[in-house]
């Protein structure tokens, strides 16, 4: 008998999900982390007198599954806070707000920039139906029926998609510009879609804005005491339905009888065995724990890119206080801080040349605004969130540059609140090469691979794989960023692989 029914590689939150389903159904199930915190990128940590995140801090796409509850992870200490306004936006000359109510937001809108809300509640109506039967792809197992049937007909778009399907298919850049003649309205929503990566220039790349009116649905959250409280709910969610944990210890081989996954061997020599495997390890890291004849050829020309951000994480002894907006509601929701659309192409320029961008738009998180266990009585944490920075620079190393990056960064925040320099007392500077050393993620993309159309979907991770099952190797399934639907704290690559393994534990097809 196996030691496990299904063993675990990694203990992201998307593999966390996928062994608290197996272990709500009874399978025995075993995780095997290499690092000493669970959760990968979503962890928190003590660090200097505050708590940090080492990762994603906004909760926001989880909230659009239904994952939290399935679990029951509020049994097992879950707490999340609302943020209400959502989005903090300013230019450093003006601010306004997105709220969790759309009408308020438009209606204010409306007051600053005549003419901007109508657009915002057009904008709001017209691509709300599009972006839930996204939000449906998500939660499915990529297929042509399953696009098929969620996008195209679940859509909305009825009678108008003559008019629609090219607007999908544009840039970004271009439809937030059709909709929006105020740069100050437009550029924090584009800078908001660029966070999945591809720049507002990128063809059929509409759909990163085209997502924004489930913001509305489904707000912004927090866990109380950090966003690795999401990762130590599924772990004990796992433990409280028989399954182990295990810290601290590395993966270095899946191990293959003839074309069959048939467990692990740690980095320690102990082997461990089980019906099947499940990798939530970047996608390059689970074929380096492969034999290198068992990689398939749709597995070759996979891109990472080279990089994405840098994030810059503040300890501070005095609270946030913006120029344009010192009440406490800019502290709250997310800070869109971005001067203009050109702000941000340049900064896509020099990553283009290899450079650090010298200039970065910047997402401000001063989530101990609302969270007093983040900061000692009187501070403040605050998280700045730059991009684009590559991972292999044109000149120099990170070694060597990232005070340079770490001072664009804060030159960029000082035109938002000029005495940010006095109120620091404690900083970690997470550039790529910090997160690809952190996190085992290649060249530091925190979506593991680009999120271009030609990745994304049926072709993500390659298509032949899609299904969570790696292709040519039975018995070894897949999860993480790596795979559908990308990056990002949503959970459904876990919760979508763990139905596809459930469903073959079931029939005896492992």
């Amino acid at each position: 008998m196996p030691d496990f029914d299904v063993v675990v590689v990694g203990a992201g939150h998307n593999a966390l999900v996928t062994a608290a389903y197996l272990a709500q159904a009874g399978y025995r199930v075993g995780v095997f982390e290499r690092r000493k915190v669970p959760g990968g990128a979503v962890s928190t940590i003590d660090f200097e007198g505050f708590r940090f995140d080492l990762g994603g801090s906004a909760h926001i796409l989880i909230r659009l599954t239904p994952i939290v509850d399935e679990l029951e992870l509020y049994k097992h200490g879950l707490e999340y806070i609302e943020l209400d306004p959502i989005f903090h936006a300013s230019n450093g000359q003006e601010s306004w707000f997105v709220w969790r109510d759309p009408g308020r937001t438009a209606a204010e809108l409306d007051e600053q920039y005549p003419g901007q809300g109508e657009a915002y509640r057009r904008f709001y109506a017209e691509w709300l139906p599009f972006a839930k039967a996204v939000r449906e792809t998500f939660l499915s197992t990529p297929s042509p029926l399953n696009l098929g049937q969620k996008l195209l007909l679940g859509s909305g778009l009825g009678r108008d998609w003559q008019k629609r399907l090219p607007q999908i298919l544009r840039p970004y850049g271009d439809v937030a510009r059709e909709y929006f003649s105020e740069e100050r309205v437009r550029s924090p929503l584009v800078w908001m879609a660029a966070q999945s990566g591809p720049p507002p220039s990128d063809p059929l790349s509409a759909p990163f804005l085209l997502w924004h009116p489930l913001y509305h649905v489904g707000g912004v959250a927090r866990p109380r005491g950090g966003s690795g409280g999401l990762s130590l709910a599924l772990v004990r969610a796992i433990e409280a339905r028989g399954g182990q944990v295990h810290l601290d210890s590395p993966v270095q081989e899946i191990k293959i009888s003839g074309d069959k996954a048939v467990g692990i061997r740690l980095l320690d020599g102990q082997s461990v065995s089980a019906r099947a495997v499940v990798s939530g390890s970047h996608i390059q890291k689970t074929l380096a724990m492969l034999p290198a004849d068992k990689t398939p050829e749709g597995a070759k020309g996979l891109r990472v890119g080279n990089g994405f951000g840098l994030i810059l994480r503040l300890g501070l002894s005095d609270k946030v206080r913006y120029q344009t907006h010192p009440g406490d509601a800019s502290r709250i929701g997310l800070g869109l801080l971005i001067t203009s659309e050109l702000q941000l192409n340049r900064a896509y320029g020099d990553y283009l040349a290899g450079e650090p961008t010298r200039d970065p738009p910047l997402i401000a998180m001063s989530f101990s605004a609302v969270d007093n266990t983040l900061a000692p009585p009187g501070g403040e944490t605050l998280w700045l969130w730059a991009q684009y920075y590559p991972h292999r620079l044109a000149s120099g190393t990170w070694e060597t540059r990232a005070a340079e990056a770490r001072e664009g960064v804060i030159r960029s925040f000082e035109r938002f609140d000029p005495d940010i320099r006095r109120k620091i007392v404690a900083e970690l500077v997470q550039t790529p090469l910090w997160l690809e050393n952190e996190f085992a993620m290649p060249a530091g993309n925190v979506m593991h691979l680009e999120m271009s159309l030609d990745q994304m979907f049926m072709l993500r991770p390659w298509l032949g794989a899609h299904n969570y099952r790696f292709s040519g190797l039975k018995g070894l399934y897949l999860t993480g960023a790596s795979t559908h639907p990308g990056g990002g704290i949503m959970g459904a690559s876990g919760r979508n692989a763990a139905r596809v393994l459930l469903k073959d534990l079931s029939r005896n097809r492992v």
